[in-house]
């Protein structure tokens, strides 16, 4: 089971986006806007600009780099149901890991959320040197776990990043509720509550 990290397991309020461009006066928008326009986003997920570089961008782009470090240092909030879902299959034996369009930042962030004892192995975009929708990304992972596509379940909040998955050959579902997933998991032969 893999499952994408940010959108499926991590969510991050956007209204504590909202707030920080109201208090800083930035047009509503333009913070999550300027963090994914142009390529600096893509080189980020690939390994090629570090997480902090790219928040330094996103300050200087928006002429308030006091707002971009405060949108950089928000907390997330994990998805119970769903580390449950998680536990509940590696408990029944099935191998569960993270492939997420991630920074250099990750290892740290997993640490500090306490994932990293309930994910085997966690797979970083930007160690990978590619990432999703990019086919490399899955024959990686594929690759490292030894497998079979068809032996992969992948549960990604992106129907972009599903339909990827599906075109080489894994099993994919766009995550977006829990009880969609335990419905896509049972279709798949895969026993869950």
């Amino acid at each position: 089971m893999l499952f994408d990290l940010d959108g499926v397991i991590r969510h991050f309020d956007p209204e504590v986006t909202a707030e920080i461009e109201r208090r800083h006066g930035i047009e509503p928008g333009r913070l999550m806007e300027t963090a994914f326009a142009g390529t600096a986003a893509e080189e980020l997920t690939i390994g090629r600009l570090r997480r902090d570089e790219w928040i330094a961008g996103i300050g200087a782009s928006l002429g308030c780099p006091a707002a971009a470090e405060e949108w950089g240092a928000q907390r997330a909030r994990l998805d119970e149901d769903v580390l449950a879902l998680a536990a509940e299959l590696r408990g029944r034996g099935i191998r569960v890991a993270i492939l997420t369009n991630g920074t250099d930042g990750i290892p740290a962030e997993i640490d500090a959320l306490g994932l990293a004892d309930s994910f085997d192995p966690i797979f970083n975009s930007a160690e990978i040197g590619h990432a999703k929708p990019d086919e490399r990304v899955f024959a990686h992972v594929v690759d490292a776990l030894d497998c079979a596509p068809e032996d992969v379940f992948f549960a990604d909040d992106s129907a972009t990043n599903t339909a990827a998955a599906i075109e080489t050959g894994m099993l994919a579902h766009h995550f977006e509720h829990l009880d969609g997933l335990r419905t896509a998991l049972r279709a798949s032969g895969i026993a869950v509550r």
